[in-house]
């Protein structure tokens, strides 16, 4: 009846002994069966209340390039979780969810030491999958961890087996193939769920510190190969005139070899029919 705004420490007090009379507080006789009545209604909401929460917590969706691995008190279900929406009860089950449809990538750069023994800077870059989320999960503890070091294993051991112009020239495509090879058999005997869809060599020279020289030597090539390229077009425009004048001057022996022949032979005829004749006139 008081036109004024309430009173706040009353209401403060009356909310109070509304909680009290709820939870077993408060005076006796009538109100004590009322409050324990009320305490027990509220415990039987909390407790439904808190398995709706529970059982609302163990909700959860995976998407279509999802797949989950379960957790059950530390033991790994044997079945991946497909996409869609799943329950399993939280606590008891841990859930682990990955990706196995995006392609993922790692890049690499060290400086390596070749077959014959000069070093050259190489970069590279690694695309891979999940093929297998309970592998990629379970196998290993850092499976990324894993890829960056078979890579630079892998890497290693085929440009430490060629020489430094098959990794900075033509042989680049065929080392990133050995390459991806050999790091996927490394990633499957630690069976580590990863698939290696590419391996792309984005740069391979010399170090910094001696790309002038190296510079030099490639130049050098290129003068080489160009002086090279230049006698041999002389070689085939000199060499098939040279051939033609020995085959045009063996002819023209040939031809006079024949003429003297024949000349040679027809007086010598004409010297034995002479001979017969004068054999029949001795007296001349």
């Amino acid at each position: 009846n008081n036109d004024g705004p309430p009173d706040l420490d009353e209401a403060i007090r009356k909310l109070q002994g509304q909680l009290s009379s709820m939870f077993g507080g408060g005076g006796g006789g009538d109100k004590d069966g009322v409050s324990s009545k009320m305490t027990g209604g509220s415990i039987s909401l909390l407790i439904i209340l808190a398995l709706g929460l529970y059982g609302f917590a163990g909700i959860y969706q995976v998407d279509q390039q999802e797949r989950g691995v379960i957790f059950r008190f530390g033991e790994v279900l044997p079945v991946e979780v497909g996409p869609g929406l799943h329950w399993n009860p939280p606590i008891i089950d841990e859930k682990n969810i990955v990706n196995v449809t995006q392609v993922q990538s790692h890049s690499h750069q060290a400086l390596m030491l070749t077959e014959d023994e000069n070093i050259v800077d190489v970069s590279l870059t690694v695309q891979w999958v999940i093929d297998s989320a309970s592998n990629f999960v379970i196998n290993v503890r850092e499976p990324r961890d894993s890829l960056a070091q078979a890579t630079e294993s892998a890497l290693r051991h085929v440009v430490g087996s060629a020489s430094m112009d098959e990794v900075i020239t033509d042989g680049r495509e065929a080392i990133a193939i050995e390459v991806q090879e050999r790091l996927q058999r490394y990633l499957q005997s630690y069976g580590a769920g990863i698939d290696i869809t590419k391996v792309n060599i984005d740069r391979s020279a010399p170090p910094i510190q001696v790309q002038d020289a190296f510079n030099d030597v490639q130049k050098a090539k290129e003068d080489q190969q160009k002086f090279i390229n230049q006698a041999t077009a002389y070689a085939q425009q000199v060499v098939p005139e040279a051939r033609g004048r020995a085959q045009r001057q063996l002819e023209e022996a040939q031809g006079y070899r024949d003429r003297v022949i024949a000349r040679s032979e027809g007086e010598a005829q004409r010297f034995e029919k002479l001979l017969v004749e004068y054999s029949q006139a001795k007296q001349v």
